[in-house]
Parts: structure tokens; C-alpha cells; sequence
């Protein structure tokens, strides 16, 4: 009974724990959701109001605003890019680091980890120079070019934990039956797989599309999505609560369409296999 009882009580305050955990995390999500619908007597308000008189006018700013526009359009393009480049490379990469341990391979595992620690004014500074002398500065593919060692080594780094769960015995067993390593990292070890390497696209796509420091750094007409949202501050002699909860609302939303997307094309191409 005792016994019974600790572990209801140890499941009770986990839950506690989560709901807490929970709420600290989507608490100002919803704020910001709700600040989008308000104006901004409602906003500055010293009591939080709950209940008000929502509208459309912050996300009509928003949409309106040719810098939000072209931002949208240059994320995409950028972020998509450099993405899809990361996958292509960073993907096949760790595998072959997960299964044939080439000379070095821890070491090449800390060094794309340690691109990680590294705060990105510090890639962003050497490409500046860089640009500046070859004429790229301030163009689509200088940021690309500049956000690729993030894409490639995150989803290296993150993926090769992926492809070593892979059991062995089943890629030995397709080898004796005569596939070819392209068909058994293509037909077993991918979709093996692909529930984790699903989290280090998204992982890697989230951290990409919120960058700030290189974008702002790289570019003054091509700036991507979250440039656009930070210059939201400085509007006028009000600070424009309203049009940034709105521009924050819809930064996050790509991301969360993604992960939407990528989820549906992978369960597809696994249950196609």
C-alpha cells in the first residue's frame, strides 16, 4: 500500500511539474495572441484585460507593410535554401559517419558542435570581409552561403544518434540479399530513422528561420522575416505593441506549418516503403 501511494504521489507531482512547465511556456505565447487582437489603450493598460474588443487592425499593418511582405518572400527563400542544401549533404553525411566511423570521427563530431557554441557575430564577421571584397555583400546568396555551416552541422550533429539506433543486423541482412548501400540507407535506414531526423530538420529549420544576428548583420535591403519584425520598435514615438505581437504571431506560424508539413511527407514516404 505504502509502495502504492509513493508512486501515485511521485506520478502526481510529475504531472504538477509538466502542468507548471506548461503554463510557464505557453503563458506568454498567449499573451502575445491576445496583444495581436488588441489595440494599444488595451495593451498598456495597467490591469491586464481579458475581455475586450478584439481587432484586425495590428495583423492589417502587418500584412500591409511592404518590408513584412518582402521579409516573408526572402525568409522563404533563404531558409528554404539553405535548408534543403543542409538535408542533402548533412543527412547522407551522418550516416556515413554513424555506420563506417571514418578516421577522426569524433572529432568531426565536436567540431560540428562546436559550430554550435559559437555566437553567430562570429561566423558572421569573417563573411562580411569576405563579401564585401568579392561584391555579394547584401545579397540572398551571401546569407545562404553564411547560414549553410549552421543548417549542415545541426543537422549532422543531431542526425548521427538517428542512423546508430538503426539495428545492424537488418542493414547486414539487405547487403547479403544484394542491395546496394544507396538502397539501404535509402529503404532501411532512412525510414528507420526519419521519427528523429524529422526533429533535426525542424530543429535545425526553427533555429534557421529565427535567426537574427547574421541577417541583420549580412544584409540592409535583402533582410529576412525577423529583421523586419525587430524594426517594429522603433515605429514612431509609441513603441507599436499591438503590430509587434501581431508580427510575432506570424514569425511563428511558418515554422509550425512546416513541422505540419514535413510530419505528413514523411509518414507518407515511410508507409510508401
Amino acid at each position: 500500500m505504502e509502495t502504492s501511494a509513493k508512486k501515485s504521489m511521485k506520478n502526481l507531482i510529475a504531472i504538477l511539474l509538466i502542468f507548471i512547465l506548461i503554463f510557464f511556456a505557453t503563458t506568454p505565447i498567449l499573451f502575445a495572441l491576445l496583444g495581436s487582437f488588441k489595440e494599444l489603450k488595451d495593451i498598456i493598460s495597467p490591469i491586464p484585460k481579458i475581455f475586450f474588443q478584439p481587432t484586425l487592425e495590428n495583423y492589417i499593418t502587418v500584412l500591409t507593410t511592404d518590408s513584412i511582405l518582402r521579409g516573408i518572400q526572402n525568409s522563404i527563400i533563404i531558409v528554404g535554401i539553405s535548408l534543403i542544401i543542409g538535408v542533402f549533404i548533412g543527412i547522407p553525411a551522418s550516416y556515413a559517419i554513424a555506420r563506417y566511423h571514418p578516421k577522426g570521427s569524433n572529432d568531426l563530431r565536436f567540431f560540428y558542435l562546436s559550430i554550435r557554441f559559437m555566437p553567430p557575430v562570429a561566423i558572421a564577421i569573417p563573411f562580411i570581409g569576405i563579401f564585401l571584397d568579392i561584391g555579394m555583400y547584401d545579397t540572398k546568396t551571401a546569407i545562404i552561403i553564411t547560414y549553410l555551416p549552421i543548417t549542415i552541422s545541426s543537422i549532422i550533429w543531431l542526425s548521427i544518434p538517428a542512423f546508430e539506433s538503426v539495428p545492424r543486423d537488418i542493414e547486414e541482412a539487405a547487403e547479403i540479399e544484394g542491395c546496394t548501400y544507396f538502397e539501404i540507407f535509402r529503404k532501411i535506414a532512412l525510414p528507420i530513422a526519419s521519427p528523429s531526423l524529422i526533429g533535426a530538420v525542424v530543429f535545425t529549420f526553427v533555429i534557421t528561420w529565427n535567426e537574427l544576428l547574421i541577417a541583420l548583420s549580412l544584409s540592409s535591403r535583402n533582410v529576412t522575416l525577423p529583421v523586419v519584425a525587430a524594426s517594429f520598435t522603433s515605429l514612431g514615438f509609441e513603441t507599436p505593441w499591438g503590430v509587434i505581437n501581431a508580427s510575432a504571431i506570424l514569425l511563428a506560424l511558418p515554422p509550425l506549418l512546416f513541422v505540419f508539413i514535413i510530419i505528413k511527407f514523411i509518414k507518407k514516404y515511410v508507409s510508401k516503403e
